[in-house]
């Protein structure tokens, strides 16, 4: 084999280095013994070295995108925009990996193979991000959802957690037809699958683009708003937050948004950005649909999880706004958002996986009732988590809606803006009812206490996080401008 035959493979080093662990770990579970005792601390051992795993791939991702390179014949980029969003993924994904071991103990769900699972549907993800054609992107995706069907469906004894997975699977097949379908007009109508071919030959065309091309775009959008869970691809959310494990709910509410959502943006700036009349449309219809249901859906849940679920729509909502702009402005503002977002739902999550009674999770608003006499630190910590959900200055939750409402000004959407802002002051009012019950209602039936410690710590440092932000906002500002820089200016 010639020199020029052999694939460059430092792009995608961090990738490497998680399959390899992740192929390591799975032969490490598979030989050790299985009685109950020894599988369930083989569970914890492989469970903390996939979070190790998961941190060292930061610093390999840190090594490697600091320039745009790409490669496995033009199939693979890595560049500041995809290093920014695989970070905020690895760090979504360690975290709740650590937060899921008391769960996990308790509920007796000690195998080894979900932290395997964990670092292929994390590899799928960073596959997803760094996707530079039609094939890659597909691979990624599927790579990705094979392990959250699993994983949604992993508690095997439950009912709900079966529904769960098999809901997400049968959506999920949907999904992917739809992507494929409009992938494969894509291809016939422009001869081409690779993002900068596409880009090359639907910039310089003297005339619209075919009705073909147009059609296929309408195609891709709805695959990837479904992964995204944006109106009218919504639909399996709620059941699959409220049925999977508490843990596996929180890994969905951020690691595989962000992926998602970098993937949406890459797709359309990209290969697309010059047809942004013809999208922009799409993307602002999905957009105000998806704040409006997320913010009258969630008024009437008395499941937090099933609230969760209603909220995170209503996010992906805020954060297509920056997309609509279609300026570099507003995938700065879509990166902000989303890295504010990674906080506030790994704190709520948290603050969930501590309701207990016993042997028993609780999941009921009215369960929180009194929390803050006898939980103070939670219930403080809780609240702020809502007020920024919220939007309320000066909390951290305030800026990332600050950044994309501007950047719809800037694009003179003003309606949307207008839009966004109303559907926030609509859904600031579920999540200060939860305050309201925490600190007002009657104590019916305490929680347990204390708190297992990988809880409070991720409750701690996410509560630090979004009270403070304020004070140094450049540590997420001025990497998202280079990432969204590298992206729409290179």
């Amino acid at each position: 084999m010639s020199l020029a035959q052999v694939p460059n493979l430092i792009p995608a080093l961090p990738e490497l280095f998680i399959v390899c662990v992740a192929m390591a770990l799975l032969m490490f579970g598979v030989f050790q013994k299985q009685d109950p005792a020894s599988e369930a601390q083989t569970t914890k051992l492989v469970t903390y070295l996939a979070a190790t795993a998961l941190v060292l791939a930061i610093l390999w991702v840190g090594m490697v995108s600091e320039v745009r390179a790409v490669g496995f014949g033009g199939l693979f980029i890595t560049d500041p925009y995809g290093g920014f969003f695989k970070v905020l993924v690895l760090m979504a994904s360690a975290v709740t990996l650590y937060i899921s071991q008391d769960y996990l103990k308790r509920q007796g769900m000690e195998r080894f193979e979900y932290p395997v699972l964990f670092l292929f549907a994390v590899l799928g993800m960073m596959m997803m991000i760094s996707a530079n054609d039609l094939l890659s992107l597909y691979l990624g995706l599927e790579i990705q959802s094979l392990s959250l069907y699993v994983i949604a469906a992993f508690q095997r004894d439950s009912l709900r957690s079966n529904e769960a997975g098999l809901k997400y699977f049968v959506l999920g097949a949907l999904a992917s037809g739809m992507l494929l379908y409009g992938s494969s007009l894509i291809y016939g109508f422009t001869g081409a699958t690779n993002f900068d071919a596409l880009a090359q030959a639907l910039g310089h065309a003297e005339h619209a683009p075919s009705l073909g091309v147009i059609f296929g775009i309408v195609f891709l959008m709805a695959g990837l708003a479904f992964k995204v869970s944006a109106v009218p691809f919504h639909m399996w959310t709620p059941d699959v937050y409220e049925g999977a494990p508490t843990p596996v709910t929180a890994f969905f509410a951020v690691a595989p948004k962000v992926a998602a959502m970098a993937l949406f943006i890459r797709v359309m700036m990209g290969p697309f950005g010059d047809l942004i009349a013809q999208w922009q449309q799409v993307v602002v219809v999905i957009s105000v649909l998806s704040m409006a249901l997320g913010a009258f859906a969630a008024i009437a849940q008395t499941n937090i999880k099933r609230m969760m679920a209603y909220s995170s729509i209503g996010h992906m909502g805020y954060a297509l706004i920056g997309l609509a702009s279609g300026s570099e402005y507003g995938v700065r503002g879509v990166m902000i958002y989303l890295a504010i977002y990674l906080f506030m739902n790994v704190g709520v999550f948290a603050c969930i996986l501590a309701m207990r009674r016993g042997d028993r999770m609780v999941t009921g608003i009215g369960d929180l009732a009194g929390l803050a006499k006898t939980h103070p630190m939670m219930a403080l910590a809780l609240s702020l988590f809502m007020f920024s959900m919220a939007g309320v200055p000066p909390l951290a939750g305030f800026f990332g809606k600050f950044y994309v409402f501007m950047a719809a000004i800037q694009a003179n959407l003003y309606g949307l803006a207008v839009l966004g802002v109303l559907s926030s002051v609509v859904g600031a009012f579920y999540y200060l009812r939860i305050v309201k019950v925490m600190y007002f209602d009657p104590v019916d039936e305490t929680l347990d206490r204390p708190l297992p410690r990988e809880l409070a710590t991720v409750i701690g440092i996410a509560a630090v996080f979004i009270t403070f932000f304020f004070l140094y906002p450049p540590i997420v500002l001025t990497n998202a401008a280079a990432a969204a820089a590298s992206l729409v200016g290179g």
